[in-house]
């Protein structure tokens, strides 16, 4: 009998936020790893892609991802250097950033994210399935850098509509609809 996938949750740049739809969505799922807090102000890129190896390693089975912002930005930089990328069975991508643009007040400046690792965006395929939710009104990417992500990461789409940028500020605590979309990623 095949193992059931455990679901690792990869938060953005502002890490772990308890009224995250993340945080709900990890309650409820029996399964459930998460990329530990690396800080607000650690804008380390490769830090945080050594975090995200510990966590899939520390896994045994089959893995799915659950990424948001920041986090997918950093799904594309891990399957650059990791050998556990054959082990994702699927992976959840919700409104990544545009880290290419000058995003808004209080979020790092291009220079930042540079001087972290971050820039160039990877643009390769991702090794394994992948859904994109995508929102036409989100602050931190415009819906055209988004798809235009999508068709290089081979990532298929979802359209949320005006969902902001899927987080708390934007009104999204509960986000029943990521249990969903996960499911076509297995049980």
């Amino acid at each position: 009998m095949p193992h059931t996938p455990t679901t690792l949750i990869i938060p953005g740049l502002r890490d772990h936020v308890d009224a995250h739809w993340q945080t709900h969505l990890a309650k409820r799922l029996p399964k459930v790893a998460t990329v530990p807090p690396m800080g607000r102000e650690n804008l380390e890129c490769t830090q945080r892609i050594v975090a995200i190896e510990h966590a899939i390693a520390a896994i045994e089975g089959p893995v799915r991802i659950v990424a948001h912002s920041g986090g997918c930005i950093m799904v594309a930089h891990w399957v650059r250097t990791t050998a556990h990328a054959h082990r994702v069975c699927g992976a959840l991508l919700a409104t990544p950033p545009d880290f290419e643009q000058p995003m808004p007040e209080g979020y790092p400046t291009l220079d930042a994210l540079k001087a972290g690792g971050w820039l160039p965006v990877p643009r390769q395929r991702l090794p394994f399935r992948s859904l994109i939710a995508t929102s036409d009104n989100d602050p931190l990417a415009s819906r055209e850098s988004v798809l235009t992500l999508a068709r290089d990461w081979g990532s298929e789409t979802v359209d949320l509509g005006s969902v902001g940028h899927l987080n708390p500020a934007s009104g999204y605590g509960e986000w029943p609809m990521a249990q969903i979309l996960l499911s076509r990623f297995g049980a």
